[in-house]
Protein backbone atom coordinates (compact mmCIF):
# COMPACT_ATOMS: atom_id res chain seq x y z
CA UNK A 1 0.00 0.00 0.00
CA UNK A 2 1.04 3.64 -0.50
CA UNK A 3 1.16 6.55 1.95
CA UNK A 4 -1.33 8.37 -0.26
CA UNK A 5 -3.97 5.71 0.47
CA UNK A 6 -3.62 6.32 4.23
CA UNK A 7 -4.09 10.05 3.80
CA UNK A 8 -7.23 9.49 1.70
CA UNK A 9 -8.86 7.38 4.43
CA UNK A 10 -10.79 9.88 6.63
CA UNK A 11 -11.30 7.40 9.49
CA UNK A 12 -7.58 7.34 10.29
CA UNK A 13 -7.40 11.01 11.32
CA UNK A 14 -4.15 11.77 9.46
CA UNK A 15 -3.21 15.29 8.35
CA UNK A 16 -0.20 15.90 6.06
CA UNK A 17 2.38 18.34 7.47
CA UNK A 18 5.16 17.84 4.92
CA UNK A 19 6.50 15.55 2.16
CA UNK A 20 3.70 15.86 -0.40
CA UNK A 21 6.09 14.73 -3.18
CA UNK A 22 6.87 11.45 -1.36
CA UNK A 23 3.35 10.08 -0.96
CA UNK A 24 3.90 7.24 -3.44
CA UNK A 25 6.25 5.49 -1.03
CA UNK A 26 5.26 1.88 -0.29
CA UNK A 27 4.29 0.97 3.27
CA UNK A 28 5.44 -2.52 4.26
CA UNK A 29 4.62 -2.39 7.96
CA UNK A 30 3.86 -0.23 10.99
CA UNK A 31 5.73 0.45 14.25
CA UNK A 32 4.82 2.44 17.35
CA UNK A 33 7.77 3.82 19.34
CA UNK A 34 8.86 6.54 21.73
CA UNK A 35 12.47 5.35 21.93
CA UNK A 36 15.12 7.98 21.31
CA UNK A 37 16.90 5.51 18.96
CA UNK A 38 14.59 2.82 17.50
CA UNK A 39 16.96 1.88 14.64
CA UNK A 40 17.54 -1.69 15.86
CA UNK A 41 13.83 -2.45 15.38
CA UNK A 42 13.49 -0.93 11.90
CA UNK A 43 13.98 -2.80 8.62
CA UNK A 44 12.70 -0.15 6.17
CA UNK A 45 9.33 0.69 4.68
CA UNK A 46 7.51 1.17 8.00
CA UNK A 47 5.05 3.89 8.97
CA UNK A 48 6.38 5.00 12.38
CA UNK A 49 3.79 6.16 14.97
CA UNK A 50 5.10 8.21 17.86
CA UNK A 51 3.63 10.11 20.82
CA UNK A 52 6.77 12.36 20.94
CA UNK A 53 7.77 11.26 24.46
CA UNK A 54 11.38 11.07 23.20
CA UNK A 55 11.45 14.85 22.55
CA UNK A 56 12.90 16.87 25.45
CA UNK A 57 14.39 19.77 23.47
CA UNK A 58 14.15 21.01 19.84
CA UNK A 59 17.53 19.45 18.89
CA UNK A 60 16.11 15.98 19.57
CA UNK A 61 13.91 16.24 16.48
CA UNK A 62 16.86 16.43 14.08
CA UNK A 63 18.52 13.41 15.70
CA UNK A 64 15.35 11.31 15.73
CA UNK A 65 14.40 12.09 12.11
CA UNK A 66 17.94 11.43 10.91
CA UNK A 67 17.79 7.92 12.42
CA UNK A 68 14.44 7.20 10.75
CA UNK A 69 15.61 8.44 7.35
CA UNK A 70 18.77 6.31 7.55
CA UNK A 71 16.64 3.25 8.32
CA UNK A 72 14.51 3.87 5.21
CA UNK A 73 11.11 4.23 6.88
CA UNK A 74 8.19 5.23 4.67
CA UNK A 75 6.83 8.02 6.86
CA UNK A 76 6.32 9.44 10.38
CA UNK A 77 2.97 10.06 12.10
CA UNK A 78 3.08 12.13 15.32
CA UNK A 79 0.23 12.11 17.82
CA UNK A 80 -1.20 15.37 19.15
CA UNK A 81 -2.26 13.96 22.52
CA UNK A 82 1.05 14.60 24.33
CA UNK A 83 2.12 18.06 23.10
CA UNK A 84 -0.92 19.28 21.25
CA UNK A 85 0.28 20.58 17.89
CA UNK A 86 3.29 18.92 16.29
CA UNK A 87 6.45 20.97 17.06
CA UNK A 88 7.80 23.14 14.23
CA UNK A 89 11.34 21.79 14.74
CA UNK A 90 10.04 18.29 13.87
CA UNK A 91 8.34 19.61 10.73
CA UNK A 92 11.59 21.33 9.63
CA UNK A 93 13.70 18.23 10.38
CA UNK A 94 11.39 16.01 8.29
CA UNK A 95 11.56 18.55 5.45
CA UNK A 96 15.35 18.47 5.48
CA UNK A 97 15.40 14.65 5.27
CA UNK A 98 12.45 14.39 2.84
CA UNK A 99 10.52 12.26 5.30
CA UNK A 100 6.72 12.53 4.96
CA UNK A 101 5.19 13.77 8.24
CA UNK A 102 1.59 13.34 9.43
CA UNK A 103 -0.21 14.46 12.55
CA UNK A 104 -2.72 12.11 14.22
CA UNK A 105 -5.75 13.73 15.83
CA UNK A 106 -6.19 13.09 19.53
CA UNK A 107 -9.37 11.03 19.25
CA UNK A 108 -7.85 8.41 16.90
CA UNK A 109 -5.89 5.66 18.65
CA UNK A 110 -2.63 4.41 17.25
CA UNK A 111 -4.16 0.91 17.44
CA UNK A 112 -6.74 1.91 14.81
CA UNK A 113 -4.02 2.98 12.38
CA UNK A 114 -1.92 -0.09 13.18
CA UNK A 115 -4.83 -2.48 12.58
CA UNK A 116 -5.66 -0.85 9.24
CA UNK A 117 -2.05 -0.94 7.97
CA UNK A 118 -1.52 -4.55 9.07
CA UNK A 119 -4.74 -5.65 7.39
CA UNK A 120 -3.87 -3.94 4.10
CA UNK A 121 -0.26 -5.10 4.01
CA UNK A 122 -1.21 -8.69 4.93
CA UNK A 123 -3.78 -8.78 2.12
CA UNK A 124 -1.22 -7.56 -0.40
CA UNK A 125 1.33 -10.09 0.80
CA UNK A 126 -1.24 -12.85 0.46
CA UNK A 127 -1.85 -11.74 -3.13
CA UNK A 128 1.89 -11.64 -3.78
CA UNK A 129 2.26 -15.12 -2.29
CA UNK A 130 -0.54 -16.44 -4.48
CA UNK A 131 1.21 -14.98 -7.52
CA UNK A 132 4.50 -16.57 -6.46
CA UNK A 133 2.81 -19.94 -5.98
CA UNK A 134 1.15 -19.69 -9.39
CA UNK A 135 4.40 -18.76 -11.08
CA UNK A 136 6.23 -21.58 -9.36
CA UNK A 137 3.54 -24.00 -10.52
CA UNK A 138 3.87 -22.76 -14.09
CA UNK A 139 7.65 -22.97 -13.97
CA UNK A 140 7.73 -26.49 -12.63
CA UNK A 141 4.88 -27.91 -14.74
CA UNK A 142 6.22 -29.79 -17.76
CA UNK A 143 4.39 -30.38 -21.01
CA UNK A 144 2.96 -28.32 -23.84
CA UNK A 145 0.67 -26.31 -21.55
CA UNK A 146 3.45 -23.81 -20.96
CA UNK A 147 5.95 -25.34 -18.55
CA UNK A 148 9.69 -25.45 -18.95
CA UNK A 149 12.29 -22.74 -19.62
CA UNK A 150 9.94 -20.69 -21.83
CA UNK A 151 7.81 -19.72 -18.80
CA UNK A 152 10.82 -18.39 -16.90
CA UNK A 153 11.94 -16.45 -19.97
CA UNK A 154 8.46 -14.97 -20.43
CA UNK A 155 8.45 -13.84 -16.78
CA UNK A 156 11.83 -12.16 -17.25
CA UNK A 157 10.37 -10.37 -20.26
CA UNK A 158 7.14 -9.24 -18.59
CA UNK A 159 8.47 -8.39 -15.11
CA UNK A 160 12.00 -7.09 -15.79
CA UNK A 161 11.84 -6.19 -19.50
CA UNK A 162 14.73 -8.59 -20.14
CA UNK A 163 14.83 -10.76 -23.26
CA UNK A 164 16.74 -13.98 -22.76
CA UNK A 165 17.39 -17.30 -24.49
CA UNK A 166 18.66 -20.68 -23.36
CA UNK A 167 21.40 -22.10 -25.61
CA UNK A 168 23.23 -25.41 -25.72
CA UNK A 169 27.05 -25.47 -25.43
CA UNK A 170 27.21 -25.49 -29.25
CA UNK A 171 24.94 -22.45 -29.64
CA UNK A 172 21.77 -24.36 -30.53
CA UNK A 173 18.58 -22.70 -29.32
CA UNK A 174 16.99 -24.63 -26.47
CA UNK A 175 14.30 -22.10 -25.51
CA UNK A 176 13.34 -18.49 -26.02
CA UNK A 177 10.60 -16.10 -24.91
CA UNK A 178 7.15 -16.62 -26.40
CA UNK A 179 5.82 -13.23 -25.24
CA UNK A 180 4.91 -10.73 -27.95
CA UNK A 181 7.37 -7.92 -28.49
CA UNK A 182 10.47 -9.91 -27.52
CA UNK A 183 13.67 -9.00 -29.32
CA UNK A 184 14.64 -11.02 -32.38
CA UNK A 185 16.65 -14.16 -31.67
CA UNK A 186 20.40 -13.82 -32.32
CA UNK A 187 21.41 -15.39 -35.66
CA UNK A 188 23.18 -18.75 -35.75
CA UNK A 189 26.66 -17.23 -36.15
CA UNK A 190 26.16 -15.01 -33.11
CA UNK A 191 24.78 -17.90 -31.05
CA UNK A 192 27.89 -19.93 -31.89
CA UNK A 193 30.06 -16.97 -30.86
CA UNK A 194 28.21 -16.61 -27.55
CA UNK A 195 28.50 -20.34 -26.85
CA UNK A 196 32.22 -20.22 -27.62
CA UNK A 197 32.75 -17.34 -25.18
CA UNK A 198 30.77 -19.22 -22.54
CA UNK A 199 32.87 -22.38 -22.97
CA UNK A 200 36.14 -20.42 -22.96
CA UNK A 201 35.13 -18.57 -19.77
CA UNK A 202 34.06 -21.80 -18.06
CA UNK A 203 37.27 -23.51 -19.14
CA UNK A 204 39.37 -20.64 -17.72
CA UNK A 205 37.43 -20.67 -14.44
CA UNK A 206 36.09 -17.12 -14.81
CA UNK A 207 33.08 -16.24 -12.68
CA UNK A 208 29.83 -15.39 -14.41
CA UNK A 209 28.03 -13.52 -15.67
CA UNK A 210 30.26 -13.13 -18.72
CA UNK A 211 29.74 -9.90 -20.66
CA UNK A 212 30.26 -9.94 -24.43
CA UNK A 213 29.69 -7.64 -27.38
CA UNK A 214 28.94 -10.00 -30.27
CA UNK A 215 29.38 -9.69 -34.03
CA UNK A 216 25.90 -8.18 -34.38
CA UNK A 217 26.97 -5.20 -32.24
CA UNK A 218 24.71 -6.20 -29.34
CA UNK A 219 25.96 -6.62 -25.77
CA UNK A 220 24.93 -9.85 -24.06
CA UNK A 221 25.36 -11.25 -20.56
CA UNK A 222 25.98 -14.98 -20.23
CA UNK A 223 24.89 -16.93 -17.16
CA UNK A 224 26.02 -20.58 -16.88
CA UNK A 225 23.26 -23.09 -16.14
CA UNK A 226 25.12 -25.60 -14.04
CA UNK A 227 24.06 -29.10 -13.12
CA UNK A 228 26.71 -31.46 -11.76
CA UNK A 229 29.40 -29.63 -9.84
CA UNK A 230 31.13 -32.43 -7.96
CA UNK A 231 34.86 -32.80 -8.54
CA UNK A 232 34.50 -35.54 -11.16
CA UNK A 233 31.70 -33.71 -12.99
CA UNK A 234 33.17 -30.23 -13.39
CA UNK A 235 35.04 -31.00 -16.61
CA UNK A 236 32.06 -32.84 -18.04
CA UNK A 237 29.74 -29.94 -17.26
CA UNK A 238 32.04 -27.37 -18.90
CA UNK A 239 31.34 -28.94 -22.30
CA UNK A 240 27.74 -29.97 -21.75
CA UNK A 241 25.94 -27.36 -19.63
CA UNK A 242 23.40 -24.96 -21.09
CA UNK A 243 23.75 -21.20 -20.80
CA UNK A 244 21.30 -18.34 -20.29
CA UNK A 245 21.90 -15.47 -22.72
CA UNK A 246 20.39 -12.12 -21.67
CA UNK A 247 20.17 -9.32 -24.20
CA UNK A 248 21.47 -6.69 -21.77
CA UNK A 249 24.67 -5.57 -20.05
CA UNK A 250 24.76 -6.94 -16.50
CA UNK A 251 27.90 -5.01 -15.62
CA UNK A 252 26.03 -2.33 -13.64
CA UNK A 253 23.26 -4.50 -12.22
CA UNK A 254 22.62 -4.50 -8.47
CA UNK A 255 23.22 -7.69 -6.52
CA UNK A 256 19.47 -8.29 -6.16
CA UNK A 257 18.96 -8.52 -9.92
CA UNK A 258 21.98 -10.77 -10.36
CA UNK A 259 20.67 -13.06 -7.61
CA UNK A 260 17.32 -13.22 -9.40
CA UNK A 261 18.94 -14.24 -12.69
CA UNK A 262 21.00 -16.92 -10.95
CA UNK A 263 17.77 -18.17 -9.39
CA UNK A 264 16.28 -18.47 -12.88
CA UNK A 265 19.29 -20.52 -14.01
CA UNK A 266 18.70 -22.90 -11.11
CA UNK A 267 15.09 -23.42 -12.22
CA UNK A 268 16.23 -24.09 -15.78
CA UNK A 269 18.91 -26.48 -14.50
CA UNK A 270 16.11 -28.59 -13.00
CA UNK A 271 14.52 -28.83 -16.45
CA UNK A 272 17.86 -29.76 -18.00
CA UNK A 273 18.37 -32.53 -15.45
CA UNK A 274 14.87 -33.81 -16.19
CA UNK A 275 15.63 -34.02 -19.89
CA UNK A 276 18.96 -35.70 -19.23
CA UNK A 277 17.22 -38.29 -17.09
CA UNK A 278 14.89 -39.07 -20.00
CA UNK A 279 17.92 -40.25 -21.99
CA UNK A 280 18.61 -43.07 -19.55
CA UNK A 281 16.54 -45.67 -21.42
CA UNK A 282 18.09 -44.82 -24.78
CA UNK A 283 21.59 -44.93 -23.35
CA UNK A 284 20.93 -48.33 -21.79
CA UNK A 285 19.59 -49.70 -25.09
CA UNK A 286 22.65 -48.40 -26.93
CA UNK A 287 24.93 -49.93 -24.29
CA UNK A 288 23.29 -53.32 -24.67
CA UNK A 289 23.53 -53.27 -28.47
CA UNK A 290 27.15 -52.11 -28.33
CA UNK A 291 28.14 -54.90 -25.94
CA UNK A 292 26.50 -57.49 -28.19
CA UNK A 293 28.30 -56.14 -31.25
CA UNK A 294 31.69 -55.96 -29.53
CA UNK A 295 31.47 -59.46 -28.09
CA UNK A 296 30.62 -60.99 -31.46
CA UNK A 297 27.05 -61.99 -30.61
CA UNK A 298 25.07 -63.70 -33.40
CA UNK A 299 23.32 -61.26 -35.76
CA UNK A 300 19.95 -62.72 -34.80
CA UNK A 301 20.51 -61.76 -31.16
CA UNK A 302 21.57 -58.23 -32.14
CA UNK A 303 18.54 -57.93 -34.45
CA UNK A 304 16.25 -58.96 -31.58
CA UNK A 305 17.73 -56.23 -29.39
CA UNK A 306 17.26 -53.70 -32.20
CA UNK A 307 13.62 -54.68 -32.46
CA UNK A 308 13.26 -53.83 -28.78
CA UNK A 309 15.02 -50.51 -29.33
CA UNK A 310 13.03 -49.53 -32.43
CA UNK A 311 9.80 -48.47 -30.63
CA UNK A 312 11.86 -46.18 -28.36
CA UNK A 313 14.06 -44.71 -31.07
CA UNK A 314 11.54 -44.80 -33.91
CA UNK A 315 8.08 -44.37 -32.40
CA UNK A 316 5.45 -45.23 -34.98
CA UNK A 317 7.97 -46.06 -37.71
CA UNK A 318 8.66 -49.72 -36.97
CA UNK A 319 12.05 -51.34 -37.45
CA UNK A 320 14.71 -49.03 -38.91
CA UNK A 321 15.81 -50.16 -42.39
CA UNK A 322 19.17 -48.37 -42.02
CA UNK A 323 21.52 -47.72 -39.13
CA UNK A 324 24.65 -45.65 -38.97
CA UNK A 325 27.42 -45.62 -36.36
CA UNK A 326 29.26 -42.52 -35.16
CA UNK A 327 32.28 -42.79 -32.87
CA UNK A 328 33.63 -39.83 -30.87
CA UNK A 329 36.58 -39.40 -28.56
CA UNK A 330 37.66 -36.51 -26.34
CA UNK A 331 41.35 -36.44 -25.49
CA UNK A 332 42.58 -34.16 -22.72
CA UNK A 333 45.75 -32.10 -22.77
CA UNK A 334 48.31 -31.34 -20.09
CA UNK A 335 46.14 -28.98 -18.03
CA UNK A 336 43.38 -31.55 -17.71
CA UNK A 337 45.85 -34.11 -16.46
CA UNK A 338 47.20 -31.60 -13.93
CA UNK A 339 43.66 -30.89 -12.79
CA UNK A 340 43.28 -34.57 -12.02
CA UNK A 341 46.63 -34.76 -10.22
CA UNK A 342 48.72 -36.24 -13.04
CA UNK A 343 52.23 -34.81 -13.28
CA UNK A 344 53.54 -34.03 -16.73
CA UNK A 345 50.30 -34.31 -18.66
CA UNK A 346 48.80 -37.18 -20.58
CA UNK A 347 51.23 -37.07 -23.49
CA UNK A 348 53.79 -38.86 -21.33
CA UNK A 349 53.25 -42.63 -21.31
CA UNK A 350 53.28 -43.08 -17.53
CA UNK A 351 51.08 -40.04 -17.00
CA UNK A 352 48.62 -41.22 -19.62
CA UNK A 353 48.40 -44.59 -17.88
CA UNK A 354 47.86 -42.90 -14.50
CA UNK A 355 45.28 -40.52 -15.95
CA UNK A 356 43.38 -43.44 -17.49
CA UNK A 357 43.60 -45.44 -14.28
CA UNK A 358 42.25 -42.50 -12.29
CA UNK A 359 39.21 -42.18 -14.49
CA UNK A 360 40.36 -39.68 -17.13
CA UNK A 361 39.42 -41.95 -20.03
CA UNK A 362 36.01 -42.70 -18.55
CA UNK A 363 35.44 -38.99 -17.98
CA UNK A 364 36.42 -38.26 -21.58
CA UNK A 365 33.99 -40.93 -22.80
CA UNK A 366 31.14 -39.38 -20.78
CA UNK A 367 31.92 -35.95 -22.22
CA UNK A 368 32.03 -37.42 -25.72
CA UNK A 369 28.68 -39.09 -25.04
CA UNK A 370 27.07 -35.77 -24.06
CA UNK A 371 28.60 -33.98 -27.04
CA UNK A 372 27.42 -36.64 -29.50
CA UNK A 373 23.88 -36.33 -28.16
CA UNK A 374 24.12 -32.59 -28.79
CA UNK A 375 25.81 -32.75 -32.21
CA UNK A 376 23.38 -35.35 -33.58
CA UNK A 377 20.26 -33.33 -32.78
CA UNK A 378 18.36 -32.68 -35.99
CA UNK A 379 18.15 -28.88 -36.42
CA UNK A 380 15.14 -29.19 -38.71
CA UNK A 381 12.74 -29.54 -35.79
CA UNK A 382 12.33 -27.28 -32.72
CA UNK A 383 13.48 -28.12 -29.24
CA UNK A 384 16.07 -30.48 -27.76
CA UNK A 385 13.75 -33.48 -27.70
CA UNK A 386 14.78 -34.41 -31.26
CA UNK A 387 17.83 -36.10 -29.75
CA UNK A 388 15.38 -38.59 -28.24
CA UNK A 389 15.88 -40.76 -31.32
CA UNK A 390 19.64 -40.97 -30.93
CA UNK A 391 21.09 -43.70 -28.69
CA UNK A 392 24.62 -43.06 -27.44
CA UNK A 393 26.70 -45.41 -25.31
CA UNK A 394 30.30 -45.19 -24.12
CA UNK A 395 32.94 -47.85 -23.87
CA UNK A 396 36.55 -47.46 -22.79
CA UNK A 397 37.60 -43.95 -23.79
CA UNK A 398 35.12 -43.37 -26.62
CA UNK A 399 31.42 -42.77 -27.20
CA UNK A 400 29.41 -44.68 -29.80
CA UNK A 401 26.13 -43.44 -31.31
CA UNK A 402 23.62 -45.72 -32.98
CA UNK A 403 21.72 -43.52 -35.44
CA UNK A 404 18.45 -44.68 -37.03
CA UNK A 405 18.35 -42.86 -40.35
CA UNK A 406 14.54 -42.64 -40.73
CA UNK A 407 14.49 -40.49 -37.57
CA UNK A 408 16.55 -37.92 -39.46
CA UNK A 409 15.10 -38.33 -42.93
CA UNK A 410 13.56 -34.86 -43.10
CA UNK A 411 16.62 -32.94 -41.95
CA UNK A 412 18.19 -30.28 -44.18
CA UNK A 413 21.73 -30.70 -45.59
CA UNK A 414 23.23 -28.25 -43.08
CA UNK A 415 22.28 -30.68 -40.33
CA UNK A 416 24.46 -33.35 -41.83
CA UNK A 417 21.70 -35.25 -43.64
CA UNK A 418 22.33 -36.05 -47.31
CA UNK A 419 19.71 -38.15 -49.08
CA UNK A 420 22.04 -38.89 -51.96
CA UNK A 421 24.48 -40.74 -49.75
CA UNK A 422 21.96 -42.08 -47.24
CA UNK A 423 22.94 -40.57 -43.96
CA UNK A 424 25.19 -38.36 -41.92
CA UNK A 425 28.16 -36.63 -43.49
CA UNK A 426 31.17 -36.13 -41.20
CA UNK A 427 32.11 -32.57 -42.16
CA UNK A 428 28.51 -31.35 -42.19
CA UNK A 429 28.01 -32.59 -38.63
CA UNK A 430 30.65 -30.19 -37.35
CA UNK A 431 29.74 -27.11 -39.40
CA UNK A 432 27.70 -25.42 -36.67
CA UNK A 433 29.64 -26.69 -33.63
CA UNK A 434 33.31 -26.40 -34.61
CA UNK A 435 33.80 -22.79 -33.42
CA UNK A 436 32.29 -23.03 -29.91
CA UNK A 437 33.71 -26.48 -29.16
CA UNK A 438 37.17 -25.46 -30.40
CA UNK A 439 37.14 -22.60 -27.88
CA UNK A 440 35.94 -24.91 -25.13
CA UNK A 441 38.76 -27.39 -25.88
CA UNK A 442 41.47 -24.89 -26.81
CA UNK A 443 44.79 -25.67 -25.18
CA UNK A 444 43.23 -28.52 -23.28
CA UNK A 445 41.87 -31.25 -25.51
CA UNK A 446 40.50 -32.47 -28.84
CA UNK A 447 37.25 -33.92 -30.14
CA UNK A 448 37.55 -36.36 -33.03
CA UNK A 449 34.65 -37.98 -34.85
CA UNK A 450 34.30 -40.93 -37.22
CA UNK A 451 31.19 -41.76 -39.27
CA UNK A 452 30.39 -45.13 -40.85
CA UNK A 453 28.39 -45.88 -43.95
CA UNK A 454 24.76 -46.87 -43.56
CA UNK A 455 24.07 -50.57 -42.95
CA UNK A 456 20.80 -52.32 -43.74
CA UNK A 457 20.70 -54.92 -40.96
CA UNK A 458 22.26 -56.12 -37.73
CA UNK A 459 24.76 -58.15 -39.77
CA UNK A 460 26.56 -54.97 -40.76
CA UNK A 461 26.80 -53.25 -37.38
CA UNK A 462 30.11 -54.81 -36.37
CA UNK A 463 31.70 -53.68 -39.63
CA UNK A 464 30.12 -50.25 -39.28
CA UNK A 465 31.57 -49.88 -35.80
CA UNK A 466 35.07 -50.75 -37.01
CA UNK A 467 34.63 -48.45 -40.01
CA UNK A 468 33.63 -45.54 -37.75
CA UNK A 469 36.61 -46.21 -35.46
CA UNK A 470 39.02 -46.24 -38.41
CA UNK A 471 37.51 -43.00 -39.67
CA UNK A 472 37.94 -41.41 -36.22
CA UNK A 473 41.63 -42.37 -36.23
CA UNK A 474 42.00 -40.66 -39.62
CA UNK A 475 40.38 -37.55 -38.10
CA UNK A 476 42.72 -37.74 -35.10
CA UNK A 477 45.74 -37.50 -37.41
CA UNK A 478 44.56 -34.12 -38.69
CA UNK A 479 45.37 -30.74 -37.12
CA UNK A 480 42.70 -28.86 -35.22
CA UNK A 481 40.71 -29.13 -32.01
CA UNK A 482 37.54 -30.55 -33.61
CA UNK A 483 37.96 -32.93 -36.55
CA UNK A 484 35.84 -35.54 -38.32
CA UNK A 485 36.26 -38.12 -41.07
CA UNK A 486 33.74 -40.25 -42.93
CA UNK A 487 33.65 -43.70 -44.41
CA UNK A 488 34.25 -42.31 -47.92
CA UNK A 489 37.83 -41.48 -46.98
CA UNK A 490 38.68 -45.06 -46.02
CA UNK A 491 38.95 -46.14 -49.67
CA UNK A 492 41.51 -43.44 -50.45
CA UNK A 493 45.17 -42.66 -49.89
CA UNK A 494 43.88 -40.41 -47.09
CA UNK A 495 43.49 -43.54 -44.96
CA UNK A 496 47.17 -44.44 -45.33
CA UNK A 497 48.87 -41.06 -44.94
CA UNK A 498 48.07 -40.41 -41.26
CA UNK A 499 49.74 -43.67 -40.24
CA UNK A 500 53.07 -43.06 -42.00
CA UNK A 501 55.75 -42.44 -39.29
CA UNK A 502 56.78 -38.81 -38.98
CA UNK A 503 60.45 -39.44 -39.80
CA UNK A 504 59.51 -41.30 -42.98
CA UNK A 505 57.14 -38.48 -44.00
CA UNK A 506 59.83 -35.85 -43.44
CA UNK A 507 62.48 -37.77 -45.39
CA UNK A 508 60.14 -38.48 -48.32
CA UNK A 509 58.89 -34.90 -48.69
CA UNK A 510 62.35 -33.39 -48.21
CA UNK A 511 63.87 -35.52 -50.99
CA UNK A 512 61.27 -34.35 -53.51
CA UNK A 513 60.25 -30.86 -52.41
CA UNK A 514 63.22 -29.26 -50.65
CA UNK A 515 65.11 -28.55 -53.94
CA UNK A 516 62.00 -26.83 -55.29
CA UNK A 517 61.46 -24.82 -52.10
CA UNK A 518 65.08 -23.66 -52.11
CA UNK A 519 64.87 -22.63 -55.77
CA UNK A 520 61.62 -20.73 -55.12
CA UNK A 521 63.21 -18.99 -52.16
CA UNK A 522 66.17 -17.77 -54.23
CA UNK A 523 64.44 -17.02 -57.53
CA UNK A 524 60.76 -16.51 -56.64
CA UNK A 525 59.95 -18.94 -59.41
CA UNK A 526 56.76 -20.40 -57.88
CA UNK A 527 57.68 -23.97 -58.79
CA UNK A 528 55.71 -25.50 -55.88
CA UNK A 529 52.42 -23.73 -56.80
CA UNK A 530 53.01 -24.68 -60.44
CA UNK A 531 53.50 -28.34 -59.51
CA UNK A 532 50.31 -28.35 -57.40
CA UNK A 533 48.28 -26.81 -60.23
CA UNK A 534 49.74 -29.19 -62.85
CA UNK A 535 48.79 -32.27 -60.81
CA UNK A 536 45.39 -30.82 -59.97
CA UNK A 537 44.73 -30.39 -63.72
CA UNK A 538 45.67 -34.04 -64.33
CA UNK A 539 48.72 -33.01 -66.36
CA UNK A 540 46.75 -30.94 -68.89
CA UNK A 541 49.04 -28.22 -70.27
CA UNK A 542 46.28 -25.96 -71.57
CA UNK A 543 44.06 -26.14 -68.44
CA UNK A 544 47.02 -25.62 -66.11
CA UNK A 545 48.35 -22.66 -68.14
CA UNK A 546 44.88 -21.11 -68.14
CA UNK A 547 44.49 -21.54 -64.39
CA UNK A 548 47.90 -19.96 -63.69
CA UNK A 549 47.42 -17.26 -66.38
CA UNK A 550 50.66 -18.34 -68.09
CA UNK A 551 51.69 -19.01 -71.66
CA UNK A 552 52.01 -22.73 -72.30
CA UNK A 553 55.73 -22.31 -73.12
CA UNK A 554 56.31 -20.67 -69.73
CA UNK A 555 54.53 -23.58 -68.06
CA UNK A 556 56.69 -26.07 -70.00
CA UNK A 557 59.82 -24.21 -68.86
CA UNK A 558 58.77 -24.43 -65.19
CA UNK A 559 57.88 -28.13 -65.40
CA UNK A 560 61.23 -28.74 -67.08
CA UNK A 561 63.01 -26.95 -64.25
CA UNK A 562 61.10 -29.11 -61.69
CA UNK A 563 62.21 -32.28 -63.47
CA UNK A 564 65.80 -31.04 -63.68
CA UNK A 565 66.01 -30.19 -59.97
CA UNK A 566 64.42 -33.44 -58.76
CA UNK A 567 65.57 -35.95 -61.34
CA UNK A 568 61.93 -37.03 -61.90
CA UNK A 569 59.76 -37.01 -65.03
CA UNK A 570 56.21 -35.72 -64.73
CA UNK A 571 55.21 -37.70 -67.80
CA UNK A 572 55.56 -40.90 -65.75
CA UNK A 573 52.65 -42.03 -63.54
CA UNK A 574 54.93 -43.20 -60.71
CA UNK A 575 56.67 -39.82 -60.47
CA UNK A 576 53.33 -37.96 -60.60
CA UNK A 577 52.08 -40.12 -57.73
CA UNK A 578 55.22 -39.48 -55.66
CA UNK A 579 54.88 -35.72 -56.10
CA UNK A 580 51.17 -35.90 -55.26
CA UNK A 581 51.82 -37.80 -51.99
CA UNK A 582 54.73 -35.54 -51.05
CA UNK A 583 52.53 -32.46 -51.40
CA UNK A 584 49.75 -34.10 -49.34
CA UNK A 585 52.17 -35.04 -46.54
CA UNK A 586 54.00 -31.69 -46.43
Amino acid sequence: MRLRALLENDTLGLRLLGGEGELDRAVRGVMTTDLRDPSRYLSGGELVLTGLAWRREPEDSERFVRILAAAGVAGLAAGEAELGAVPEDLVLACGRHRLPLFSVVEDVAFATITEHVVRQVSGERAGDLAAVVDRHRRLMTSGPAGGGPEVALDLLRSDLDLTAWVLSPTGRRIAGPTAAGAAAEPPAAVRAQLAGEHLAARRDGRRGPHRMTAADGMTYSLFPIRSGETDDEVRESVLSDWLLVVGADADEWPEERLDLLYGVTQLIAVERDRRNASRTVRRRLAQEVLELVQTGAPPAEIAARLRVAAPVLLPGLGTAPHWQVVVAKVEWGVSAAAEHGVEGGVRDGAAREAFTRDGGAVLGARVAQSLLEEILVDPAAPGPELSDRIAVAHTGDEAVALVPLPALADGPPEGGIDHATEGLQADALLTAVREPLSRGLDGDGRLTLGVSAAVHSADGLRGALEEARHARRVAAARPGRVCAAGHQELASHVLLLPFVPDDVRRAFTARLLDPLREYDRRHRAELIPTLEAFLDCDGSWTRCASRLHLHVNTLRYRIGRIEQLTGRELSRLEDKLDFFLALRMS
